[in-house]
């Protein structure tokens, strides 16, 4: 048991560590190209944060774990929204760009819903319908990369991407592919351990996988996000802490569920239902906060709200 819960802080480690690297070296090497920064930040950098969901959720799918890799990643977006941005708005209250009120939430609000009808329709998230998350994943690219070319509407997201630039040295190309090659190391090892040791302990307490990988799994996961977000309502950073939220729930349900799909479909437990309704509950509540007075601005009470709905959310998660 001790044995098993430190190798899984062993894998978290790896995760993020690996994540850090991955990002790093794939940044460097854009930016060699000569690849807009901005456009680097907005795929590379949010693409970054959700690999340890990528490689938890691939590695359970490998392993005919289906409930681990959808209870991830349904665990990990209410961790995100719930906890996470909830925390960060308590800490600084939110503002929301015109472009995230009018797009980038109602885009995150359909994607979820498609993704529980996708779930819903034959109780499998077939390879056709990991073909349609990934083509939804591309035209979610190509918009960030015509919202980067704004300009101004961009000013704080080029203020994040200078700000990583200002603290990161420039470093060779041969270190930047070192840096990949020992990222994706780190994420493949880290993962191989969470999945693994997570699996033992739901087995030692007669717990399901649905229970592991909703809790221990998606908070663990879901650190890189934590780190970002309160990082940036520290600094005052807002919109990089909603983005950084909505952006990986974006990629998490487009990309993580499209790749582990395509390799193995994966099959739905209908009692994911409750978890997938409060997870689209969430974020129309969220849709809705900027509405509410102070308007365009998710306050510390709205903060409060989100913290209270993912106590509600754990002890119904426990109870049914």
């Amino acid at each position: 048991m001790l044995l098993s819960t430190l190798l899984i802080i062993v894998g978290f480690a790896l995760l993020i560590k690996g994540a850090d690297f991955l990002v790093e070296g794939s940044s460097n090497v854009a930016k060699k190209f000569h690849i807009p920064e901005i456009i680097v930040g907005l795929t590379i950098v949010s693409i970054g944060t959700s690999m340890p969901e990528l490689f938890v959720s691939s590695i359970s799918a490998i392993n005919k774990s289906s409930d681990m890799a959808i209870g991830n990643i349904i665990g990990s977006n209410l961790c995100n929204l719930l906890l996470i941005l909830g925390l960060s708005t308590v800490i600084k209250p939110v503002k929301f760009q015109r472009e995230t009120r009018l797009i980038e939430i109602p885009m995150c609000l359909a994607v979820t819903i498609i993704f529980m009808i996708f779930c819903n329709t034959s109780g499998i998230v077939s390879r056709a319908e990991a073909i349609c998350l990934l083509v939804l994943l591309i035209a979610f690219i190509i918009y960030t990369i015509i919202m980067s070319k704004k300009g101004e509407q961009f000013d704080q997201e080029n203020d994040k991407i200078d700000e990583v630039k200002t603290e990161d040295k420039p470093i060779s190309m041969v270190k930047s592919i070192l840096f990949i090659i020992l990222g994706i190391i780190g994420l493949k090892i880290g993962g191989d351990l969470t999945v693994e040791n997570a699996t033992n302990i739901a087995r030692m307490f007669n717990l399901s996988e649905k229970i592991i990988s909703l809790t221990i799994l998606a908070i663990g996961t879901s650190l890189p996000e934590l780190v970002t977000s309160v990082t940036a309502a520290i600094k005052g950073n807002s919109d990089i802490a909603i983005g950084n939220i909505i952006g990986s729930n974006m990629f998490n349900i487009l990309l993580i569920i499209g790749v582990t799909s395509l390799i193995y479909p994966l099959v739905y437990n209908f009692t994911y239902n409750i978890q997938m309704t409060i997870l689209i509950i969430a974020t129309i509540v969220l849709a809705l906060f900027p509405a509410i007075p102070p308007k365009n601005e998710m306050n510390r009470f709205n903060g409060a709200i989100y913290l209270i709905m993912y106590v509600i959310y754990m002890c119904i998660l426990f109870m049914v």
